[in-house]
């Protein structure tokens, strides 16, 4: 299953997101691309693809996210919001920065069960 993590204006999270995933045992060996697009001055980063190949995958990838989000939410004021809370599937798009690993998981199982439509217009 392939989706996207949006970014939201905030390069920082998805460059912070993507080292991380890249470093956890668990979710290395994951293929994440990266989205860009065209800022004012220079190319931006704004999503990351992540492809999932099995349930293990997928528990790994909601474990590592949601660690994420808690460790990079500590070092914050608030709580909450910032780049990389938004999933993008096919015309699916969810907020999961305040889901529990289990709840990632079930959402990500779920749109497995449903893949997108086919071929973008």
């Amino acid at each position: 299953m392939k989706f996207r993590i949006a970014g939201d204006g905030d390069e920082e999270a998805l460059v912070d997101l993507r080292t991380w995933l890249a470093e956890d045992p668990g979710t290395a060996r994951l293929e994440v691309s990266v989205v860009g697009g065209q800022g004012p001055t220079m190319s931006t980063l704004e999503a990351l693809d992540i492809l999932l190949g099995n349930a293990i995958d997928i528990a790994n990838f909601a474990l590592a996210y949601v660690t994420w989000r808690s460790v990079r939410n500590d070092g914050r004021s608030g709580s909450g919001g910032g780049g990389g809370s938004r999933l993008v599937h096919g015309g699916t798009t969810v907020d999961i920065g305040h889901l529990s690993p289990e709840e990632l998981a079930e959402l990500l199982r779920r749109l497995d069960d449903d893949p997108p439509p086919a071929a973008d217009a």
